[in-house]
């Protein structure tokens, strides 16, 4: 309890459950389904060699998932235990780097790493947990090259499935939460934190002027969210046509995700 104290709360919140993480989520068959959509797109963005940094990285799943495949990949996040824990994953892996930094503060990384960077990613929603991004966007930008690309992975604020899912459960306040503005209150490990779920206007302004928009996906528009867990991974054969759906649907129907990932791209603005 004590190494926790001091921490902002949402990190202290993914702290108290970091050790029991990945055993809670891992075995989700739509996790590993939206897991899967997010990384045919960082195998695409990240060439082998590319030196990528990664925010809000928790357990480092996805930071190991690309090591595994000739990435170089420094993994950051609020949490200290999930650094510790990511860490001990990546125990003699060459390219394999961790750092305790919240998305807020990465421009305190350009003195401590070598520059610039080929890339930058954050999946499943690290950011849904900032509620101004524009002190992200700017230290984001200190540490990328021009032309890199950063891909961002958050909270759909429309998602039918969740809609479904909650109203299913009699619980309607928790089905349309995200259409809501402002902070919104969280609780996990017995702790309460904020969230903000943005909006595609709201991420662009703030990633302007340094990163251009090009293009989004929705990650889970037709594989539902984990709220409709452990029951959907007992239908593997449907959540296996939701994922076929998701692959043709996810650009048209990107608005509907229950994550939607944007990619941006690092342009010659100068950083501050």
């Amino acid at each position: 309890m004590s190494g926790m104290q001091g921490l902002p709360p949402a990190a202290a919140a993914f702290d108290a459950i970091a050790e029991g993480f990945d055993a809670r989520f891992t075995p989700w068959l739509s996790v590993a389904a939206q897991r899967r959509a997010v990384r045919r797109v960082l195998a695409r963005a990240f060439p082998p060699g590319a030196r990528v940094i990664e925010i809000g990285g928790g357990t480092g799943e996805d930071a190991l998932w690309l090591l595994e495949r000739g990435r170089e990949v420094l993994l950051t996040d609020a949490s200290p235990a999930m650094v510790r824990l990511s860490g001990r994953k990546f125990a003699g892996r060459a390219g394999a780097r961790t750092a305790l930094c919240a998305a807020e503060d990465l421009a305190g990384l350009a003195t401590r790493i070598s520059l610039p960077l080929d890339g930058a990613f954050s999946n499943f929603a690290a950011l849904n947990c900032v509620g101004d991004l524009r002190p992200f966007a700017a230290g984001l930008a200190t540490l990328l090259r021009e032309g890199a690309p950063a891909i961002l992975v958050v909270f759909g604020r429309s998602c039918p499935g969740e809609w479904v899912t909650e109203m299913a459960r009699g619980r309607p306040g928790e089905a349309f939460r995200r259409l809501g503005t402002g902070d919104r209150p969280a609780r996990l490990g017995g702790r309460t934190f904020n969230v903000r779920y943005h909006g595609r206007r709201d991420i662009e302004r703030a990633m302007a002027p340094w990163f251009r928009p090009d293009g989004r996906l929705g990650v889970g528009v037709f594989v539902p969210p984990s709220a409709a867990e452990p029951w959907i991974s007992g239908h593997p054969r449907l959540l296996d046509a939701f994922e076929r759906l998701d692959r043709v649907f996810a650009g048209p129907l990107a608005r509907l995700g229950d994550h939607i990932l944007y990619r941006f791209v690092r342009n010659g603005a100068e950083a501050r």
